[in-house]
């Protein structure tokens, strides 16, 4: 959950996966995975950091009760995020691959 402000100052507790999409026209209005909109005071740069510095406290958060790297790295894959620095361990060759998840170019 992130806090942000409507555009008439009153605070508002949004659950950030529910976020489907932020504009800025001029004031940022974001629309909800169900279709309701909210118009509030941030911008969209300060609502990406908040989405982002919750789901780090999450993450860290999970990562300190788990007693081993490769837990971790479990955790963050199914989280899709990447802690291998980029470097996928499935497919060390980089080659594309279908949606099989073979390599296409065999």
């Amino acid at each position: 959950m992130i806090e942000l402000t409507r555009l008439n100052g009153n605070p508002l507790v949004v659950n950030s996966d529910l976020i489907k999409t932020a504009e800025s026209s001029p004031d940022t209005m974001l629309t909800l995975i169900n279709g309701e909109k909210l118009i509030v005071r941030e911008s969209c740069a300060e609502v990406m950091e908040r989405v982002m510095a919750y789901r780090a406290r999450l993450l860290a958060g999970v990562a300190r009760r788990l007693p081993r790297l490769g837990d971790l790295q479990r955790v963050v894959s199914i989280s899709s995020l990447d802690v291998g620095g980029g470097e996928n361990t499935d497919n060390p060759s980089g080659a594309p691959e279908d949606a099989s998840g073979q390599n296409a170019t065999r």
